[in-house]
């Protein structure tokens, strides 16, 4: 072959490989340094789709079913009410039809990789356990990048330990890409199993306890970290959730503390002023039986 033919070859290996990947996130800050990273490296691009549901909480039960669907789907409905985000969230996206879609883009193009990023969270791994278990017919085209226990630079040039795929920089994003491995038959016979028990186990709230082993706890499992953030003072509700939020080790989302919230002012453990079914501001909390007089209230309520 001479240099013009080889060059023609290279040129065609480079455009029949430059959209051969599609990349899986399970959540929507990662879109954005995922797209950025892409700008700085042209080997990185490809179509992002994302897994929207955070399967690390809530019901698990038949799934696979349209009837097990919709009873997620209701749960998330019921815990919107009152939130910013409004209860027609819940049953506004629908991540089965994203799975379709990756299948067709799959078999459609027998090129296509799909790269998995992940986490060290158990958002992201309940997601992977959802989301791999349907896909073992690709073996050898589905990757995965996990971040489990990696050093990264931040922007002051240290190390530290990002647990989210957006915690991460777009140039270190960059440097991740080479952690890409297929994911092994021997994961795709062992993982589902994983899935399987978390649906027999069917808590309400599931935790990363090391490497990609998911354990189940009950309902009220972070009301604890809840309670550190609240005393015999009256304060806004929207303050204390907040404030656990960010003080937590093991992360959840907004939705789901605030409902665990409204669940301790329901069996007593919290006393509250105003109407919880309103925005999350509309009420002050404290914790029951305190002496703190009720019109302490009216110097809080302009806090936050």
């Amino acid at each position: 072959m001479n240099n013009e033919e080889d060059l023609i070859v290279k040129e065609e290996e480079i455009n029949t490989t430059e959209n051969n990947l599609l990349h899986i996130v399970f959540q929507e800050a990662d879109i954005n340094i995922l797209k950025q990273s892409m700008e700085m490296d042209e080997t990185l691009k490809g179509e992002i789709l994302l897994i929207r549901d955070d399967f690390a909480v809530g019901p698990l039960n038949d799934l696979d079913t349209e009837e097990g669907w919709q009873q997620r789907v209701e749960w998330w409905r019921s815990l919107l009410e009152g939130s910013p985000y409004g209860t027609q969230t819940a049953g506004s996206f629908d991540d089965r039809q994203v799975v379709k879609e990756l299948i067709e883009k799959l078999d459609a193009n027998s090129a296509l990789e799909a790269w998995i990023w992940m986490g060290q969270n158990q958002h992201d791994v309940c997601g992977y356990f959802w989301l791999m278990r349907q896909l073992s017919i690709y073996q050898g085209r589905i990757m995965v990048l996990y971040l489990n226990n990696l050093p990264f630079l931040n922007e002051k040039g240290q190390l530290y330990y990002p647990t989210t795929i957006h915690e991460i920089l777009p140039k270190e994003i960059i440097k991740a890409k080479k952690l890409s491995r297929p994911i092994t038959l021997s994961e795709f016979e062992v993982d589902p199993d994983e899935w399987k028990r978390l649906v027999d186990e069917n808590e309400l709230v599931r935790i990363l306890e090391g490497g990609k082993k998911i354990g189940s706890e009950d309902a009220g499992f972070y009301d604890k970290e809840i309670l550190k953030n609240i005393t015999g003072e009256w304060q806004k509700a929207g303050r204390v959730l907040s404030n656990t939020l960010h003080r937590m080790k093991i992360k959840t989302g907004d939705v789901y503390i605030m409902w665990r919230i409204k669940n301790m002012i329901s069996n007593g453990q919290l006393e509250v002023v105003g109407d919880t079914s309103k925005n999350w501001k509309d009420f002050d909390i404290k914790l029951a039986g305190s002496s703190e007089r009720t019109e302490t209230v009216s110097s809080t309520s302009d806090e936050n």
